[in-house]
């Protein structure tokens, strides 16, 4: 099944625009579940863990500073970087220039509420529903 990630809302909620475009809710995937981030100069993705998943991340373009737990990883096109399960992490974008990434998380949750915890919230933001990428309820 094809997804366009113009099909997708952009979900703000954590930073950035992140879209989910492949998952349970939008291909009925069992495994894991994938999407592209953008983040322009300045913008991050508040911190957060993933209990049950990894997070392998890689960077299409652009700059991305990856902290991951308490090192920072430097990722430019062409780079990646795994995140693994249970480990706090948050990405930014400290350069000048729009930056694009691409990321994948397996296995997944046994509830999607259960996916993903956030340590970090935007201001605001704190009282907005997260986003599922689970199937339905």
């Amino acid at each position: 099944m094809k997804v366009s990630w113009s099909d997708v809302q952009p979900n703000r909620r954590r930073g950035g625009d992140v879209r989910v475009l492949l998952s349970p809710k939008t291909v009925k995937s069992t495994s894991g579940f994938g999407g592209m981030l953008t983040l322009q100069p300045g913008e991050f993705v508040c911190e957060h863990i993933h209990p049950y998943s990894e997070e392998f991340f890689y960077v299409v373009s652009g700059r991305v500073t990856m902290r991951i737990d308490n090192d920072y990883v430097e990722l430019g096109p062409g780079e990646a970087c795994l995140v693994p399960i249970n480990v706090k992490h948050r990405a930014e974008n400290r350069s000048e220039e729009p930056a694009q990434a691409i990321f994948h998380l397996g296995p997944l949750a046994p509830r999607p509420e259960l996916g993903h915890i956030d340590t970090e919230f935007l201001p605001g933001r704190e009282n907005e529903p997260a986003p599922q990428v689970g199937g339905e309820k």
